[in-house]
């Protein structure tokens, strides 16, 4: 009895022996593959200029996904039966799947926004119904800064919906002021004094050149359009000195900047004797 339990013994050892070496081999040498073939993707991706931090999550996505089918490759080496965990692990990703389908979202739009390049990191935009400036890009959000400070955290989903403003992939932009004056006043002296204060910053353009026109005739004033080029740099501080000194010196030109006003007529009515 003794001899027959030493002879089972030594042949379970020789049959799960081999199938344990084997199992720790196939894991071995599958590891070494999949971290091979993570690297060579990663490597090829930073060749054509991919963000790094897509890369880093590609490269782990590859990497953990070649692994799970080493790992099932070695414990079917083993003699259990794969096929029931195999389905498990597909009906638990399907659920995970549909558990995290607006994150898939943010993970896709992530990855179409790191690729493309809308925008880059500290570039002035309006996306997602938000504008600020670009902090940061990642996976599954971007974060921008409000022109008051303020941290806002956007789902790469929503910003990819909806229409993206990149207002300094630029080389210049157009700067859209409207003055108003009386129709008693003279056009052609507010124009040239508007023009004579665009053309006097050293911040404007000369091409294209600025124009200053009547854009409308109001119902209390002739509206003035004053349309200066600026680099995206130097936009606002354009914008706020030219509303400035145009008020001023239309101003000291004694030319009138009119606001809306309604007269009121009031009749007596007349009692019938």
């Amino acid at each position: 009895m003794i001899d027959n339990f030493l002879q089972f013994v030594k042949g379970s050892v020789a049959i799960y022996g081999v199938r344990i070496i084997t199992a720790v081999i196939i894991f071995l040498i599958g590891w070494w593959i999949a971290k091979a073939i993570a690297a060579g993707v990663a490597k090829v991706m930073r060749r054509r200029d991919i963000d790094e931090t897509l890369v880093g999550f590609i490269r782990s996505l590859v990497y953990f996904g070649l692994l799970v089918f080493v790992i099932i490759a070695a414990i079917d080496r083993l003699g259990v039966q794969t096929t029931s965990l195999v389905a498990i692990l597909g009906a638990a990703g399907l659920a995970v799947g549909f558990a995290l389908k607006d994150t898939l979202a943010n993970f896709g739009a992530g990855v179409l926004i790191i690729v493309f390049k809308p925008f880059r990191v500290g570039d002035f935009v309006d996306a997602g119904g938000q504008m600020g400036t670009v902090k940061k890009v990642s996976i599954f959000n971007t974060v921008l800064g409000s022109p008051d400070n303020r941290k806002v955290m956007l789902p790469n989903s929503m910003v990819l919906a909806s229409a993206i403003t990149n207002f300094s992939d630029v080389d210049m932009r157009r700067v859209d002021l409207v003055f108003g004056i009386s129709y008693e006043d003279n056009i052609k002296t507010a124009k040239d004094i508007l023009m004579k204060i665009i053309t006097s910053d050293e911040r404007v353009l000369k091409d294209p050149a600025p124009v200053v026109a009547v854009s409308e005739l109001a119902d209390s004033s002739v509206n003035l359009v004053c349309r200066p080029w600026v680099k995206p740099g130097d936009y606002w501080g354009v914008h706020f000195d030219t509303l400035e000194k145009g008020k001023a010196e239309l101003e000291a030109a004694g030319i009138t900047i009119p606001f809306p006003q309604t007269d009121v007529h009031l009749f007596e009515e007349k009692k019938a004797a």
